[in-house]
């Protein structure tokens, strides 16, 4: 005796092929959502105590790196300017403006700024910046065109893949020493043949076992 309906047969194989689509659209969108500015902040402006332009400063007056950076070459924090380094000019410019206040204030009263970071790696994540930057790889590399940013975001997704992209093939990546801190360096056409003779020149390896930044 038949219980079900010879119907039956291709509704079920309907509905197993609907829910497989159905969990693969939900892996898909899932993904989709992992790796969107939405999870990674990629490309959304970090707000600050105070509306710092990179714009203005290093587009604009041609502000090096250095200068508000200082440890960037010599050690794994590329290090947040002392107010004092602020009020070397604001000392003397914009001295009135409501916007500096904060600056100001902090000045007077000893008590720091509280800035957010934009590039916040995971705890388990070790990042030198100083190996980085003596290894030819310029900001722009990883920070993207700050020049051009009249508000700062992180410009990547800061992935362990979006790492990794650079470590499997650094002759791809880096630039002259002399050229990492140059914001409109472009690469030449012959970028594979350049990045070779560096990755010789200046000893790089291609760095991809885990103890390598999870230590």
């Amino acid at each position: 005796m038949q219980i079900f309906h010879r119907s039956f047969n291709t509704i079920s194989k309907a509905s197993i092929v609907g829910l497989v689509l159905l969990l693969v659209a939900i892996g898909a969108a899932a993904t989709a959502m992992f790796r969107s500015p939405y999870a990674t902040r990629a490309t959304e402006p970090i707000t600050q105590p105070v509306p710092f332009s990179h714009k203005h400063h290093v587009n604009g007056l041609g502000v090096d790196c250095r200068y508000c950076h200082t440890t960037v070459e010599t050690a794994a924090f590329a290090d947040i300017p002392p107010i004092e380094t602020c009020m070397s000019c604001h000392s003397q410019i914009w001295v009135d403006s409501p916007m500096l206040e904060p600056v100001r204030r902090s000045f007077r009263t000893g008590e720091p700024l509280e800035w957010v970071r934009v590039h916040d790696l995971p705890d388990f994540v070790y990042f030198d910046h100083s190996i980085h930057v003596n290894k030819g790889v310029g900001c722009v590399t990883c920070h993207g065109q700050v020049d051009q940013m009249p508000l700062t975001w992180q410009q990547n997704s800061l992935y362990m893949e979006w790492c990794l992209e650079c470590h499997r093939q650094p002759e791809a990546f880096v630039r002259p020493r002399d050229k990492v801190f140059d914001m409109t360096w472009q690469p030449p056409r012959d970028q594979l043949a350049l990045g070779r003779k560096l990755v010789k020149d200046y000893k790089i390896r291609s760095l991809t076992d885990c103890t390598t930044c999870h230590r």
